[in-house]
């Protein structure tokens, strides 16, 4: 699949992937953006997909980024009818600011295939060991 990609910015490098086999390719921030400890902003990418109908893009955190300085990307849904320019939300639950400088690597996009379901209204659903056991279900 070829991904139609408009840059809105060509003073930012050009997308890929970091290595053979990689899930995602990576985004990067368009302008200097500093986070202070529990502040979230929204991060231009400078770039827009044309993603095609029946995927989607999902926007996950740089692991290094995440486990090093405590970034974690919010919301991250990029849907086939979306045109504008990819924005990525970024909360800092560290301790430290961290500025994410222009050029520099902000979060990875995935597409994904999606199905689309039809929606079927009911009283009951069917029983299940797990049934109505929710956070903790499984144990520690």
């Amino acid at each position: 699949m070829q991904l139609k990609v408009k840059k809105l910015d060509t003073g930012l490098p050009d997308l890929q992937y970091a290595r053979e086999g990689d899930a995602g390719f990576d985004l990067y921030a368009r302008e200097a953006v500093t986070l202070a400890p529990s502040e979230w902003k929204v991060i231009p990418t400078g770039m827009s997909f044309e993603i095609p109908n029946g995927y989607v893009g999902l926007i996950w955190d740089k692991g290094g980024l995440s486990i090093k300085n405590a970034l974690k990307t919010l919301g991250g849904v990029v849907d086939a009818g979306y045109r504008g320019e990819v924005m990525v939300g970024m909360i800092n639950l560290g301790s430290a600011p961290y500025t994410f400088e222009r050029g520099h690597k902000v979060a990875q996009l995935l597409i994904q295939k999606v199905e689309q379901v039809s929606f079927g209204y009911t009283d009951t659903l069917s029983d299940t060991d797990r049934a109505e056991s929710g956070f903790g279900a499984s144990g520690k």
